[in-house]
């Protein structure tokens, strides 16, 4: 079985969180193939991890999940993931995020030389469409690989069709602003405390905030921040009690924007939701072997890349220690949409990538 078979294979198995479906099914047919297919040491955890090993030494792990984000109307069929085929593209739920990835390094794991020296891993968390709780449960369980690529989308950055190497991208830090007053009737302005001016007081904060940027291996990395949501209020004579905002703001390695500064202003408060890491690689070696690989598994050239969208590379790097890129097949624009596609090509190019790699590493790196 070729990468573009065992492609279509992930991606006609169902797994989206769902009062009827997870992606349990997935973690053991993967467990399953990988024990038919390889004589790796096979791991499938309480988490819905599937963990391969093979040889010894510094550890290089290929980390995909095989999780997906629930599908649209026209991606299901009575319950079953419709798949498509078509100028060179498969289309449907999950291809580009990222089973196609994942099945090129399913590939690559079974058909690679391991060199002497070199642990190879195969990682396939659950959960990481849920805030990485796999990789999170893994690294918890001891899961720390000194070097990792992450199979996440990278090509179509540097130029159209090209797959590139991402040595760093962007976290999120999701989180809310509560504003507090006391309602009066809306004729009596003074005897009560507008809790919607409280938080616009709060917003012009946000707005004088500069983004933090940082550099990563001579290529910028710039934050952002903004207000994506504004709800108080509860009628239209009350002066407002209540009011929320809510703020996504994209970090950047080392680096925070400092949001706490709202809550000098009276009755505010500000809760951090959700924090995915950044991820910045600091092995240049590593970098450079990874591109190297790239570069002669494509006829065009590859760059190093900077990836707006955090991955599983961020908790790795955070919690775990480990070295990542992210290398894979997804195109921008691809993931969790309703016309989800994958490059077949792009998927034999990416198996290319990760099969030749655990050499370039033994040579380069170790």
């Amino acid at each position: 079985m070729n990468a573009r078979e065992l492609t279509r294979e992930l991606v006609a198995i169902p797994s989206h969180r769902g009062p009827d479906s997870d992606e349990s099914a997935a973690g053991e047919w993967i467990a399953g193939w990988l024990a038919d297919h390889t004589d790796a040491a096979i791991e499938h955890d309480a988490a819905g991890n599937v963990i391969a090993r093979r040889g010894e030494g510094r550890t290089l792990a290929f980390v995909g999940h095989h999780d997906v984000v629930p599908p649209d109307d026209e991606q299901t069929d009575d319950g079953e993931y419709v798949i498509e085929e078509r100028d060179g593209r498969i289309y449907g739920r999950g291809t580009a995020d990222m089973k196609g990835a994942l099945a090129a390094m399913c590939c690559a794991f079974r058909d690679a030389d391991v060199p002497d020296g070199v642990e190879l891993v195969l990682a396939s968390f659950a959960g990481e469409e849920q805030g990485g709780e796999g990789c999170r449960a893994a690294i918890e369980d001891g899961f720390v690989p000194e070097y990792a690529v992450v199979g996440e989308g990278s090509t179509g950055y540097s130029a159209p069709g090209v797959t590139n190497v991402a040595i760093a991208h962007k976290g999120r830090r999701g989180s809310t602003i509560v504003a507090e007053g006391e309602a009066a009737h809306a004729s009596e302005v003074d005897a009560g405390e507008n809790a919607i001016y409280r938080a616009t007081d709060a917003v012009d904060v946000l707005r004088d905030l500069e983004f933090p940027t940082t550099t990563v291996q001579g290529n910028p990395v710039e934050g952002s921040l903004a207000v994506t949501e504004i709800e108080g209020g509860s009628a239209w004579n009350v002066i407002p009690e209540h009011c929320e905002v809510t703020v996504d703001e994209r970090t950047v390695p080392g680096e925070r924007a400092p949001i706490e500064r709202v809550e000098a202003i009276e009755g505010v408060s500000w809760t951090v939701e959700q924090d995915l890491p950044p991820m910045a690689c600091t092995d240049t070696d590593f970098a450079d072997a990874v591109l190297a690989v790239a570069a002669d598994a494509q006829s065009d050239e590859p760059e190093h890349v900077v990836k707006p969208h955090a991955t599983d590379a961020g908790w790795l790097a955070d919690r775990a220690g480990t070295e990542c890129v992210v290398a894979g097949a997804a195109e921008p624009g691809e993931a969790h949409t309703a016309t989800e596609s994958v490059s077949l090509s792009v998927v034999d190019r990416c198996y290319r990538l990760y099969r030749d790699l655990p050499a370039a590493f033994a040579d380069r790196v170790i």
